[in-house]
């Protein structure tokens, strides 16, 4: 699929999206927000899949939202606020929780700056990998009087810890990929002309896994926010006792016995 603001293209069992307004580094309005969820309900629908990169066209991976006159000014049948509260209900945030809820692994690949919403996109992944050149910007606050969003303020907390995700929100300094990877909020930053070949290497390996796997770790791993240790450890307890009696678990024990890479689209 190609569209004026997205390209979608599928290599064997991977989907690559691509933002594709790199004259404007991929900023990010309602038009281009619909085209990506309309190719997200493509990926959905293609059950041969089993792994998304997500990057962006050109210099940038995405530089937020576009700022215009028409994001800042009211006029006489809409505020500002009203009119930006329907773009984020309708446009925006759902954009986020169909990556959130997609049932197979998303890898964001991050091309260059990712500023802005562009970060809330970036972490919006499963795994994220970052160019080295590549650079992460939270301008809210400090350059617009705003607060964080696309669910920035829920993950990157959790990513990096309170002190860092409130500093970096207030005083906006440009975060480099090596230093985002040292702190945990990207899992690796990797040399610029290497990035979409690793990326493509992450959801080669993602692909070959059980499909049911990534939706049971997302699922563990955000229980275990809430949960105590006692609640988690029977938790872990009860579904693996589910998931031992898959055919899958049978595989990859009988592909250790005979010493082969266990092949899961066979059970």
């Amino acid at each position: 699929m190609t569209q004026k603001n997205v390209t979608l293209e599928i290599h064997e069992r991977v989907a690559i999206l691509t933002l594709n307004r790199p004259d404007v580094l991929n900023s990010l309005n309602e038009t281009l927000a619909r085209d990506a969820r309309e190719a997200l309900a493509q990926v959905r629908e293609n059950s041969f899949l089993r792994a998304l990169i997500v990057t962006g066209a050109g210099r940038a991976f995405c530089a937020g939202a576009e700022l215009n006159d028409e994001l800042a000014d009211s006029d006489e049948h809409q505020s500002a606020g009203q009119r930006l509260n329907a773009t984020m209900l309708d446009y925006f945030n759902p954009w986020i929780i169909d990556l959130d809820s997609l049932q197979i692994p998303v890898i964001a690949a991050i091309n260059g700056v990712a500023a802005g919403a562009g970060v809330g996109l970036a972490l919006a992944a499963d795994i994220t990998l970052a160019a080295r050149s590549a650079s992460f910007i939270l301008s809210f606050a400090p350059k617009l009087g705003l607060v964080p969003d696309l669910g920035t303020t829920w993950r990157l907390p959790k990513r990096i810890g309170q002190a860092r995700a409130m500093a970096l929100s207030l005083l906006g300094n440009k975060l480099d990929a090596q230093t985002a990877a040292d702190w945990g909020m990207i899992w690796q930053c990797v040399e610029d002309d290497e990035l979409l070949n690793v990326a493509m290497k992450t959801a080669q390996a993602l692909a070959r896994s059980p499909a049911h796997a990534i939706l049971e770790v997302r699922r563990a791993l955000r229980l275990a926010e809430t949960n105590n240790l006692k609640q988690q450890l029977d938790y872990e307890r009860e579904r693996q006792c589910q998931l031992v009696e898959k055919p899958t678990f049978k595989e990859g024990v009988n592909a250790f016995k005979e010493k082969r890479l266990p092949v899961f689209d066979r059970v």
